[in-house]
């Protein structure tokens, strides 16, 4: 087999202004942004996985309609193939097309774009091959230029997880998961991602009308149920789990939780 050849490529970090300096390196850094969307879209496009920045940590991404893509990520990670997979969009209206959502559209619009991930029942027209296990599916869009015009460019969801192998600390430089660089046809390096808290998102299901299940705390938990109740009057759910992929932890434990990034990494 021809082995994969992969592609480092530095990105402009998003925490760079492009305004500072002359206008002449304001647009070769467009330009080399481009060229690195465009490298990375047809990467995706011809079924492979790259390695991606986003808000919160590094992650590893594919085509969330191209079932051998979804294997390969699993293969690349060592993932249990009990555990799933969430989707990146773009745009909220994107959300609309791939999840079947019950909340008002006020709320995502607060949530998002931002460090948490929503668990929604999943629309018809999502790929069956992306957790046949369950009829939720956790969506994203990070707070990060280069992941929202990544998701626009490829007019579709990319599946997204943690670059790293599975169960291990997810990662925030690239070196970090160097030992994958091999079996990824793109590496976006976007330098040391701010926030080294290495928590993820917060993932919270909202597939209940009027409840809300926190199935991750993340970086955002605070700040996500503050929203949640406050904002919306939406109540915890503590009823019984409903789909098994999917554990929860209550507020009543949250104290108890050392390394919440261990005990509730189901999207690592």
């Amino acid at each position: 087999c021809k082995e994969l050849k992969t592609k480092m490529l530095r990105s402009s970090p998003q925490s760079q202004t492009v305004m500072n300096g002359p206008s002449a390196q304001c647009d070769e850094r467009r330009q080399d942004d481009a060229e690195i969307l465009n490298s990375t879209v047809k990467a995706l496009k011809d079924g492979q996985v790259v390695a991606v920045p986003t808000d919160t940590i590094y992650g590893l991404a594919c085509l969330a309609q191209n079932s051998n893509a979804i294997k390969k990520v699993y293969d690349i990670k060592g993932r249990n193939g009990l555990k799933p997979l969430a989707i990146c969009v773009g745009e909220i209206k994107d959300i609309y097309k791939y999840c079947k959502v019950s909340v008002k559209e006020e709320l995502i619009g607060d949530l998002l774009p931002g460090p948490v991930t929503l668990v929604l029942e999943r629309a018809e027209v999502l790929n069956t091959d992306l957790n046949p296990f369950t009829p939720l599916v956790g969506v994203r869009i990070p707070d990060h230029a280069f992941m929202r015009r990544l998701c626009q460019m490829c007019r579709e969801p990319l599946a997204l997880t943690s670059a790293n192998i599975s169960s291990h600390s997810s990662t925030v430089a690239v070196h970090e998961f160097q030992d994958l660089w091999p079996r990824l046809a793109v590496v976006v390096d976007d330098g040391p991602i701010g926030d080294k808290s290495r928590l993820g998102s917060t993932v919270v299901d909202l597939s209940v009308f009027g409840k809300y299940r926190i199935i991750r705390p993340g970086c955002a938990f605070s700040s996500t149920v503050h929203v949640l109740e406050h904002k919306y009057g939406l109540s915890e759910n503590t009823g019984s789990v409903r789909f098994a992929p999917f554990k929860f932890i209550p507020h009543s434990e949250m104290h108890n939780q050392q390394e919440p990034v261990l005990t509730m990494a189901k999207y690592n």
